[in-house]
C-alpha cells in the first residue's frame, strides 16, 4: 500500500481528501495511453465502419469482431497472466473501458463479455474452473454471458423461479427455466445462469455451456437501441450440469450477483464518459461545419451554452469514475499486503466501494443521456435521421439508465448502503451528524474573511455534505425503522449525495492540476470549475428543500430551511462568459480537449 489517505467506501461524506491522494486521468503513464490507442484503432477502423451492418442482427460479425478483439489482447486487460491475461489494474481496465466505449453497441457486447460474462468465474471458481475457462474467455474462443433475470425477477433477482435438481447419483444438476435479456446471448459460448437449488432459499450460479442437450437459445429482441448487441431468452429444458460447474458454493449466488454488479455498475460509468465524449466530437463536428444565416452555427450563443455544458458535465464524470477506480485499487492492493489471494482482493475492493460504484452509474448514464439529448438537436433536423452518428448514439445510450440495476435501485442502493455501514459502526455518521444538529441551533460560521479560491471551494464542499447529514439525520429521527418507506427522500438524499460526490471529485482534480499546470492554462478549469459549483448548489439545495418540506413542522422546519440556504450559498459567476470560453476552447480544437 502506497502512503496515500485511502477513505473507505462512502467515508467521502464524513471526511476530506487531499487532491494529492487522487487519481486524475492526466496522470496515465505511457503504457496505459497506448492500450488505450489500441482500442481506438480498433472502434475507428473495424467497429465503427461496420455498425449498420452488425443492427441487422449479424450474429458472426459480431463474434468475429470479438475474436478479433480477442487476439489483439483486449479482452484480457483485466485477466492474470497465468491465465493468459494482461494482468492490469482496475483503472487501466477502466481506460480500455472507456476507449471501446466510443464503439456504440459493440461496447455492450464487449463489456458484458469481459465484465460479467468472465468474471465471475475469475473471481468465484476453483482453480479447475478457472484453468479451463479463463485462457479460452481472454482469447475469445469462447464468448461469455450472464443469465439472471427472469420475467418475473428483475430488480429482485432471488426470487427467480429457475431451478436446478441434484440427481440422484450426486453426478448433476438438472436445470429448468427461462432467463431474459440476454446480453451476448446470441453468440455465448458459455452462460453465468442464477438458479436455486432445490430447496434453497437462495440462488447459486452455475457454468453452463451453450452445446449440452436442453439448452434453447431464442431469437434477437427487437430493442429500441443497442441494435448490434444481440439479446435473447435463454431456455433450459432438463439441462444436465456436472456438478463441478456448480460456482462459489451452494446458496451464494445471489452474493456472487450483486458483487459482480457492483463491478458492472463502475464499467458501464467508464464506458458513458467514452461515449459522451465520442457525442461531444460529432456534435463540434457538425457545429463547425453547418452554415445557418450565413454564419457556422459553432459561433452562436446557444450552441456555445450546449456545447459548453456537455464538456463540464462529462469532465465531472470522467473525474469521479476515475477517482473512485483508483479507490478500488487501492483498497485491492491493500487487501493483498494483508495477505488476501487477488481474487478475493479483488471482490472486496469492488464491495468496499459499491456506493461509488452506484453513484457513477447513476450519474454516467444521466450524463450520457443529456450530451446525445443536446447532440442531437445541435444537428437540428438532421439529427432525426438514421444517417447520422448522434441518433444512433441518442437510441443506444437510453439503455444505460436500466441496466445493472435501474438508476432509482441505484440511488436507493447509495443512501441504503450508507446507512447500512453506519448501523453496522463501519462510518461513524452519527458524531458529524449531531454536530451538523448543533451547529444550527448556534451562530453562523462564516470562515476567514477572506478565503482562498481553494478554500472557498473546500468550504462549499463541506456545507454540502453537512446539508446531506442534516436532512438524513432529522428524516432518520422521524421515520425510525419506517424510513426504507420514504422512497422520494431517499431519492432526494441520493440525488443530493452523487451531486456532491461529483463536484468533490471534479475539485480535487482541478486542483491537483494547479499543481501540474501554470496558471494561464488552468484557467479554464477554473471556469468549468465555478459554473459546476454555481449550477450545483442551487440544485442540491432544491433537493434538500423537498425533502424537509416533506417531514419537518414549525421551528424544526424553520431551522432546517436556514441551513439548507447557508449550507448551499455560493458566490456569484458570470456563468456565461465562462461557458463561451469553455466552448470556444472545444471548438477551436474542433473535439472533446479537456
Amino acid at each position: 500500500m502506497n502512503d496515500k489517505k485511502v477513505l473507505k467506501g462512502g467515508e467521502f461524506l464524513i471526511r476530506e481528501t487531499d487532491a494529492q491522494d487522487v487519481f486524475i486521468p492526466e496522470e496515465f503513464n505511457e503504457e496505459q495511453r497506448m492500450m488505450a490507442q489500441t482500442c481506438k484503432e480498433f472502434t475507428d477502423t473495424q467497429v465503427n465502419p461496420n455498425m449498420d451492418q452488425l443492427e441487422t442482427h449479424d450474429r458472426e460479425l459480431l463474434k468475429k469482431l470479438l475474436k478479433d478483439a480477442g487476439e489483439l489482447g483486449l479482452l484480457g486487460i483485466s485477466i492474470p497472466e497465468e491465465y493468459e491475461g494482461f494482468g492490469q489494474n482496475f483503472v487501466t481496465s477502466m481506460l480500455t473501458t472507456e476507449e471501446m466505449g466510443k464503439g456504440y453497441s459493440f461496447a455492450v457486447a464487449f463489456s458484458a463479455h469481459v465484465g460479467i460474462g468472465t468474471l465471475p468465474i475469475l473471481y468465484y471458481g476453483n482453480e479447475e474452473q478457472k484453468q479451463k475457462y479463463i485462457p479460452r474467455l481472454a482469447s475469445g474462443e469462447l464468448i461469455g454471458a450472464y443469465c439472471l433475470t427472469e420475467a418475473e425477477a428483475g430488480s429482485d433477482p432471488n426470487s427467480g423461479k429457475a431451478e436446478a435438481v441434484l440427481t440422484d447419483d450426486g453426478k448433476h444438476y438438472v436445470l429448468n427455466g427461462v432467463k431474459i435479456w440476454i446480453t451476448n446471448g446470441g453468440v455465448a459460448d458459455l452462460f453465468i445462469v442464477f438458479a436455486k437449488i432445490k430447496g434453497d432459499k437462495n440462488l447459486s450460479a452455475f457454468i453452463v455451456e451453450k452445446e449440452w442437450e436442453g439448452v434453447g437459445i431464442g431469437a434477437d429482441e427487437e430493442k429500441m437501441g443497442i441494435k448490434g448487441s444481440t439479446t435473447i431468452q435463454l431456455y433450459l429444458d432438463d439441462v444436465k450440469v456436472p456438478v463441478e460447474n456448480l460456482l462459489g458454493e451452494q446458496n451464494s449466488g445471489f452474493k456472487i450477483a450483486l458483487n459482480i454488479l457492483n463491478l458492472g455498475r463502475i464499467k458501464l460509468s467508464g464506458a458513458t464518459v467514452g461515449a459522451s465524449k465520442a457525442t461531444i466530437d460529432v456534435a463540434v463536428n457538425y457545429a463547425n461545419e453547418r452554415k445557418q444565416f450565413g454564419t457556422l452555427i459553432s459561433s452562436f450563443g446557444a450552441i456555445k451554452h450546449k456545447l459548453s455544458e456537455m464538456a463540464i458535465r462529462t469532465f465531472a464524470s470522467e473525474s469521479l469514475t476515475y477517482r473512485a477506480s483508483q479507490n478500488i485499487d487501492d483498497a485491492i492492493e491493500g487487501f493483498i499486503a494483508e495477505g488476501m489471494d487477488k481474487g478475493k482482493a479483488s471482490l472486496e475492493g469492488i464491495r468496499q466501494y459499491a456506493i461509488e460504484a452506484s453513484i457513477a452509474k447513476v450519474f454516467g448514464s444521466e450524463v450520457l443521456d443529456y450530451v446525445v439529448d443536446e447532440g442531437v438537436q445541435i444537428y437540428g433536423g438532421m439529427g432525426y435521421s438514421a444517417e447520422t452518428p448522434v441518433e444512433r448514439a441518442y437510441r443506444d445510450s437510453r439503455i444505460n439508465r436500466i441496466f445493472e440495476g435501474t438508476n432509482e435501485i441505484n440511488r436507493m442502493v447509495t443512501v441504503g448502503e450508507l446507512l447500512k455501514r453506519g448501523m453496522k459502526g463501519e462510518l461513524d455518521l452519527l458524531t458529524p451528524a449531531k454536530a451538523v444538529a448543533g451547529e444550527l441551533m448556534g451562530i453562523p460560521d462564516f470562515g476567514a474573511a477572506s478565503p482562498t479560491y481553494w478554500e472557498a471551494k473546500h468550504k462549499l464542499i463541506v456545507n454540502f455534505k453537512k446539508s446531506i447529514l442534516m436532512v438524513a439525520g432529522a428524516a432518520l429521527q422521524k421515520f425510525m425503522d419506517k424510513f426504507a418507506d420514504e422512497q422520494e427522500i431517499i431519492m432526494n438524499l441520493a440525488d443530493m449525495l452523487m451531486m456532491t460526490y461529483a463536484a468533490e471529485s471534479m475539485l480535487l482534480r482541478i486542483e491537483k492540476l494547479n499543481s501540474m499546470y501554470d496558471e494561464a492554462k488552468m484557467e479554464i478549469y477554473k471556469d468549468m470549475l465555478d459554473v459546476y459549483f454555481y449550477d450545483t448548489a442551487p440544485k442540491i439545495h432544491k433537493f434538500g428543500l423537498d425533502a424537509i418540506n416533506s417531514f419537518a413542522q414549525g421551528d424544526e422546519l424553520m431551522g432546517m430551511t436556514m441551513g439548507m440556504k447557508r449550507f448551499t450559498k455560493v458566490a456569484a459567476v458570470n456563468v456565461v462568459a465562462a461557458r463561451r470560453k469553455i466552448a470556444d476552447r472545444v471548438i477551436e480544437a474542433n473535439k472533446y480537449n479537456l
